[in-house]
């Protein structure tokens, strides 16, 4: 191991045993870093408000899609109560047009039989016809001729003829008689199967009716189970934007309990930092330096101000100095720096790092030199920061002193 590592290991060593043996001190935080957290917290707060506002929009608009698809599958179930109601008229319908085919079907039945007996009846009176006929013939005694001849007188010829001639208009008038009959049946039976044919397309019609009416009916049903499945799904997404709006009113309701906490300490630390400001100063002749403080400045003002200008670096040192003077802060460079949560190469380890290997350079050397002999570029500021809007303070390269 090289002899400068082996010294720089030596001071790590012995620094760290020196800030183990430093008395407590009250912290004093820097007030610019809790205006920073204030402002942070803001910023968060009105980003989680910010999404709260839009997930309200969000919910809203899914709102209104809800109420839509509502309105639509209620006009739906209207129509589908509608065509239920059609269809059971329909049905109504065809009972009672069947209900007229079987009776149609009963009296075609019926005079299908009545046909039967005119023809038969006609046939008989034709055959009886017939038969007189045929036994004028077979019979010579009992025919018209016979009749007439045999007759005794003229009157009783007269009487004769008249009873053959009223014997055949009878047998005329009886067989188209039973031909009107028959016909007329004949007639009925048609007209009634054109009856049934009409009901028969009347049934077919309803029937079809029926069909188109359960199709739509069928079609309605399954755009109701979709608007329904839409609705759940919107109803879901409802409440999940809810929850999420009252996550986000819990997390906003925290968030300003925290500004209120960091408000409440910036205004503490301000408080503090004025007390400091107006606390016993001691004269850098008064300072007793250890050994190892112009080494352990050194490497602070680097990592603080490494690639500042010198007055930069000066700066940095003075602050350090300007602590060990008021009587607010611990009275030694090691009691200063390592104070708990002031500097922040301390807290990540780059200062021990620095340490390490001696990072300073000779500019962070002579800064650190001229400010242990009490110069100071920044008068008795005790803090330094990168600058923020509107802030009051003297600002020297990438840093603001106050």
């Amino acid at each position: 191991m090289s002899k400068n590592k082996c010294k720089a290991v030596a001071l790590i060593v012995v620094f760290s045993l020196l800030a183990s043996c430093i008395p407590s001190f009250p912290v004093l935080a820097d007030p610019s870093s809790t205006l920073d957290k204030i402002k942070q917290a803001e910023q968060e707060k009105a980003e989680t408000e910010q999404k709260k506002a839009e997930t309200e929009l969000q919910k809203q608009a899914k709102e209104g899609q809800l109420s839509e698809l509502n309105i639509k599958q209620g006009d739906l179930k209207v129509k589908l109560n509608a065509l239920n109601n059609d269809l059971a008229e329909a049905a109504n319908n065809l009972d009672v047009v069947e209900g007229k085919i079987a009776d149609k079907e009963a009296e075609i039945e019926k005079t299908l039989h009545e046909i039967e007996q005119a023809r038969q009846t006609e046939e008989e009176q034709y055959e009886a016809m017939k038969k007189r006929f045929q036994a004028s013939y077979e019979s010579p005694k009992d025919t018209y001729f016979a009749i007439l001849i045999g007759s005794t007188s003229f009157s009783a010829f007269l009487n004769n003829t008249d009873y053959l001639k009223m014997l055949a208009d009878y047998d005329a008038k009886m067989l188209e008689k039973y031909k009107e009959a028959k016909e007329a049946v004949i007639a009925k039976e048609e007209v009634m199967e054109q009856e049934k044919a009409e009901l028969d397309g009347l049934k077919a019609q309803i029937e079809a009716e029926q069909g188109r009416i359960n199709d739509l009916i069928s079609t309605t049903n399954m755009y109701v189970r979709e608007y329904q499945a839409q609705i759940n799904t919107a109803n879901q997404e409802i409440l999940a934007y809810q929850a999420e709006i009252e996550s986000k009113e819990a997390q906003i309701a925290e968030q300003q309990e925290n500004i209120e906490a960091l408000q409440a300490q910036y205004q503490r630390e301000l408080e503090l930092s004025r007390q400091a400001r107006a606390a016993a100063w001691r004269d850098i002749s008064e300072v007793t330096f250890e050994d190892g403080d112009r080494y352990l400045l050194a490497n602070l003002i680097y990592c603080e101000a490494g690639g500042e200008p010198f007055d930069g670096k000066l700066a940095v040192g003075a602050v350090v100095i300007n602590r060990v003077l008021s009587s607010r802060y611990p009275g030694t460079v090691s009691g200063v720096i390592y104070q708990n949560a002031q500097f922040s190469p301390v807290g990540s380890g780059r200062l021990a790092l620095a340490l390490a290997e001696d990072w300073a350079n000779a500019a962070c050397y002579e800064a650190a030199d001229k400010a242990m002999r009490g110069g100071t570029n920044v008068g008795n500021c005790l803090y330094f920061r990168t600058p923020l809007e509107g802030m009051e303070g003297t600002i020297i390269g990438g840093h603001i002193f106050y």
